[in-house]
């Protein structure tokens, strides 16, 4: 047997996460109680409290999911960010929109264009 025993984190933190347990408890019943005193009938002082922790319920999920999509898009964007572009198409940022042939283009048509037959556009 060791003559000092000492306790754990996950013994600390359960105390603590019961002790928190007990004091919302606490509170729940004296509000219970103040509502009763206020001439309000058990039950639906019941119900006027679940629907009160559900609602809090609702609005605590409601931010963490946008705090989440927040964070999510924020490490989206730095990933992107951080990104090395070291492939060899870099063809597109590479040139300068005057330096780049017309005929690369997305959207090229010879016809609208004053240039040589393009091979590309041999049945026109």
């Amino acid at each position: 047997m060791k003559p000092v025993v000492h306790t754990t984190f996950a013994e600390r933190l359960g105390r603590m996460l019961g002790q928190a347990w007990r004091g919302c408890v606490r509170l729940d019943r004296r509000a219970n109680g103040w509502l009763v005193a206020q001439g309000w009938t058990p039950n639906v002082a019941k119900v006027v409290l679940a629907v009160i922790k559900l609602t809090a319920l609702g609005i605590l999920l409601y931010v963490a999911f946008w705090l989440a999509l927040l964070i999510g898009g924020i490490l989206a964007a730095a990933w992107i960010a951080r990104q090395d572009n070291t492939e060899g198409d870099s063809d597109f940022l590479g040139r300068k929109a005057e330096e780049r042939d017309h005929r690369e283009g997305l959207f090229y048509h010879p016809t609208m264009h004053n240039d040589d037959p393009d091979p590309r556009f041999e049945g026109d």
